[in-house]
């Protein structure tokens, strides 16, 4: 399940892998050029009656292959359990082997935003064991306000159908002018047909509506697999309902606060630990890309190309989209073929020649999804004087990417405050979790999963991965799928926080980025 990153022109991941393709299976095709290129528990009440009856399910965009689906009802605000409920759709895989079952694996691909009813099939194809279809009914469902779950939109215009990282402001102005697109967004939020529905889509209460997934499936305990923001949906879930926790794996993990002005802040901190393995690669093969002979001249033609464009766009490239496309193409080892030969095209000042029309409602569901989230689960700065002096700060902490990262979001102006504070991830619970991670991730760097680590306390073990990229589990490091593996089959899970180290990558092909931009989705 390993990330195949993508942030605009790359920044969606949601996979990787030899793996769990996962990115490609719930990503979105963007708006982009590109030449080659996501408090109190309930009571006991929450157990209601429901149980799922499965049948077809809707259309996905890609083949069944034995899924099938259901729909429950949930409460829309469970401070109001009795009050108006929106559905929740559900997947199914069926273990391989009933007498080798153990119980249901709930998953998450990450985001927010990210549609979930596939993933059962992208594990699959991404080489899941055959131990783990023996061991688990695969579960998928969409998050409330995403896909086939009572969607949410904020009706965005095209041009803002690319990601919801702001661009990189190279002066207080720029910021200011941010402020206005920002502004206008929340707006949009607020006034969209689904305005209804906005405060209650919080990561607090899809770990509720998966607890009621789990007494509709008639299960007293779920095991859990979530990467990227899916990690911080685990740890909520596993902090609310800790002792309805069987075996839980988090795969690149965000902090504790989840996807917050930190947690933003930090894509800067990882692109600047990941580029160097892009750089690196790119010297050792400049005679075919001429992007420089050392790392350290593939990092100064970065700033040159930069540069370049902010002053003369190549094809609708400016400054702001190479940067995002390149922290894009950081999330997987296999984007890099294609965004070399993006960079190359752009230092030969010729036009990117493939442009996706953006206006796929996925990609519009998924971005505004991501927005609501993101802004109902923790209270952001509101001053634009703030993100400036951020800004300023961070363009000089981390040159490659801060002044994006640090950059004004929607959030700042979301017409409605959180509906409750937010869950305070802790230790208290049964010792079942593992947490996986690369040393030098881009969307989730190893910072915050230190400190969801140190939250988790004796509950957590941690499996740090000598690699670059967004996702670990069915990637390249067997060290590392081993372990996942067995922690979920069979128990085993390491005594210690343990290390895989880096080994030697399996000949593979280049991402086909030639004709599509992948979103960016943490």
């Amino acid at each position: 399940m390993a990330s195949d990153g993508v942030l605009v022109l790359v920044w969606g991941d949601l996979n990787h892998v030899r793996g769990l393709d996962v990115q490609k299976a719930v990503s979105i095709v963007a708006a982009v050029v590109l030449a080659v290129l996501l408090v109190s528990s309930p009571s006991s009440a929450a157990e209601g009656s429901d149980s799922l009856r499965w049948g077809p399910c809707p259309d996905l965009g890609t083949p069944a292959n034995g899924l099938e689906c259901a729909t429950l009802a949930v409460p829309l605000d469970y401070r109001r359990p009795a009050g108006p409920t929106i559905e929740i759709a559900v997947s199914r895989l069926p273990s391989t082997d009933p007498a080798k079952r153990r119980g249901v694996l709930l998953m998450n691909p990450g985001g927010p935003g990210g549609p979930g009813l596939t993933l059962p099939l992208a594990l699959v194809g991404s080489g899941a064991p055959a131990s783990l279809r023996e061991s688990f009914d695969l579960i998928g469902f969409d998050p409330r306000g995403v896909g086939h779950s009572s969607p949410v939109t904020c009706d965005l215009p095209a041009d803002r159908l690319t990601s919801d990282l702001p661009p990189y402001a190279r002066t207080p102005a720029e910021v200011v002018q941010q402020a206005r697109v920002a502004r206008d967004t929340a707006h949009r939020c607020a006034t969209s047909p689904t305005a209804a529905l906005l405060p209650y889509i919080t990561t607090a209460n899809t770990a509720r509506d998966m607890d009621r997934i789990r007494a509709a499936l008639g299960e007293p305990k779920i095991s859990y697999f979530g990467l990227s923001y899916g990690t911080y949906l685990g740890s909520v879930y596993a902090t609310l309902f800790p002792e309805r926790t069987d075996r839980v794996v988090l795969d690149s993990t965000l902090g504790p606060t989840g996807l917050d002005v930190t947690a933003a802040r930090r894509f800067a901190l990882g692109f600047q630990d990941r580029f160097p393995d892009f750089a690196a690669w790119a010297a050792e093969r400049d005679s075919t890309y001429g992007l420089g002979a050392t790392p350290a001249a593939v990092t100064a033609e970065y700033f040159e190309l930069a540069n370049r464009l902010d002053e003369v766009p190549v094809g609708g490239v400016d400054g702001k989209l190479f940067r995002l496309t390149t922290f894009g193409g950081l999330y997987n080892d296999r984007n890099f073929p294609a965004l070399a030969q993006l960079w190359q095209a752009l230092q030969a000042g010729t036009p990117p020649t493939n442009v996706v029309a953006a206006e796929e409602p996925d990609v519009q569901n998924l971005l505004s999804a991501q927005l609501h989230v993101v802004c109902n689960d923790s209270d952001w700065p509101e001053s634009v004087a703030t993100y400036q002096r951020d800004v300023a700060h961070d363009r000089i902490r981390f040159p490659m990417f801060g002044a994006a990262a640090a950059n004004i979001w929607p959030c700042a102006f979301w017409p409605a405050d959180p509906i409750e504070p937010q869950v305070r991830i802790t230790d208290r619970g049964p010792s079942d979790i593992l947490m996986v991670q690369n040393l030098r991730d881009p969307a989730t760097p190893l910072a915050g999963a230190l400190e969801t680590r140190a939250a988790l306390g004796q509950r957590a073990r941690l499996v740090t991965v000598d690699n670059g990229g967004h996702g670990v589990y069915l990637g390249t490091n067997t060290c590392a799928n081993d372990a996942v593996t067995d922690f979920l089959t069979r128990g085993q899970r390491p005594p210690f926080d343990s290390f895989c180290a880096k080994e030697p990558l399996p000949a593979q092909p280049g991402a086909d980025l030639s004709n599509r931009t992948l979103v960016p989705v943490p």
